[in-house]
């Protein structure tokens, strides 16, 4: 679901889809001299398709700052932004499973459903991120015979997260890809769920602030920092 940004309220998480009014993409695009021709931006803007949230770089102390992956036709380049918050006109959580499965190839369709499965079996919300959510925003091609499919999985405190992580890596061990992505609390900090599923007892928690270790039980009890 799309939700108006409120003033001055940055979105608040990592993979947040970050739509840009056209004087925003004017204004990023303006600071970029190697973009002002680039016929596929310039698409962007004019189709209104939107931005990913990403961590800012020490150096970007002012603005909010966006990223672009652009599909494999394009070299796969990462473009990097930095908007005003007044040119942010919505905010978006990834697509869900049902959104893109239209888009993917069809013989990803039988473990979109199987993942669409652990929504009532484990009270997680998962969406889908990277190559596939691309493609169906966007209807261009991302998604090759290498992809991954990434999905981030939001859990609540209940959720078993050891049960978790074995139904997701049981459900990789018959897909035709390989399955990436995170487990996310509701605080937006979230881990790779293969790492999680080794039984590790310290994990690399990343936030959209930062990355930082942390024990397995902080984790799942909702703690940060050491």
């Amino acid at each position: 679901m799309i939700s108006p940004c409120k003033p001055a309220e940055p979105p608040a998480g990592r993979h947040d889809l970050v739509f840009v009014s056209p004087l925003g993409w004017r204004a990023m695009i303006g600071v970029r001299g190697d973009l002002a021709a680039d016929p596929l931006v310039s698409r962007w803007s004019e189709m209104g398709w939107p931005t990913i949230r990403r961590r800012a770089l020490p150096c970007e102390a002012t603005g909010l700052a966006l990223g672009l992956p652009l599909p494999p036709s394009a070299g796969k380049k990462r473009l990097s932004f930095l908007a005003d918050i007044d040119h942010v006109t919505s905010v978006a959580r990834p697509p869900a499973l049902r959104q893109v499965r239209a888009s993917a190839p069809r013989n990803w369709w039988p473990t979109l459903d199987r993942l669409d499965e652990l929504v009532l079996r484990h009270s997680v919300d998962v969406r889908v991120f990277g190559s596939l959510a691309w493609q169906s925003l966007t209807g261009l091609d991302y998604v090759t015979a290498g992809s991954d499919l990434d999905v981030l999985c939001a859990f609540r405190r209940e959720t078993d997260l050891d049960r978790l992580a074995a139904d997701v890596a049981t459900i990789e061990a018959d897909a035709p890809m390989r399955l990436d992505g995170e487990l996310m609390r509701a605080d937006g900090a979230a881990v790779n769920w293969r790492e999680f599923h080794a039984g590790t007892d310290q994990l690399l928690v990343k936030t959209i602030g930062g990355v930082v270790l942390l024990d397995r039980d902080r984790f799942i009890s909702g703690a940060m920092g050491s």
